[in-house]
């Protein structure tokens, strides 16, 4: 298995640095969207989602795979954004279906006068459920794809 090798787990662990970046773009954004400006959830998870992205592919550029020069930078955003929109869209589908069930299990088990509403509880649980998942997807294919010029 790739994660096996010591350089792998080294790429792996500034990866999910990035990607704790990334999230801290994402959830930041997505609760300034929804929960201030009353964007739809689906709209707001996108549109944070796609704030990481860029940070998350020049973080990745340049610290993750520095060593991945042979290939132009526009060609990689191209990969890379490829690779994170297949990720959004799963993302998107697994986000509508947490949200719904989770909003419903907090308004059950949060008390009346908790501070956050059973809303922004399971719309914070469902993203952050999201995003580790599809950090698995994005790790994986983009190292295989994305950053296939590094030993």
């Amino acid at each position: 298995m790739i994660l096996s090798k010591k350089r792998e787990q080294g790429r792996f662990i500034r990866f999910a640095i990035v990607g704790a970046i990334g999230a801290v773009i994402d959830i930041g954004i997505f609760n300034v969207l929804s929960s201030i400006l009353k964007v739809p959830a689906l709209t707001a998870q996108a549109i944070s989602f796609s704030a990481a992205v860029i940070s998350n592919f020049v973080w990745n550029r340049f610290w993750t795979y520095p060593d991945s020069r042979n290939k132009a930078v526009v060609g990689q955003l191209v990969q890379f954004i490829f690779v994170s929109f297949i990720g959004l869209a799963a993302r998107t589908l697994i986000f509508g279906q947490l949200e719904i069930a989770l909003i419903w299990t907090a308004s059950q088990i949060l008390p009346s006068n908790f501070f956050l509403t059973p809303v922004v509880v399971g719309h914070n649980v469902s993203l952050a459920i999201v995003i580790i998942i599809i950090m698995f997807w994005n790790f994986f294919i983009n190292r295989f794809w994305t950053y296939n010029d590094v030993e």
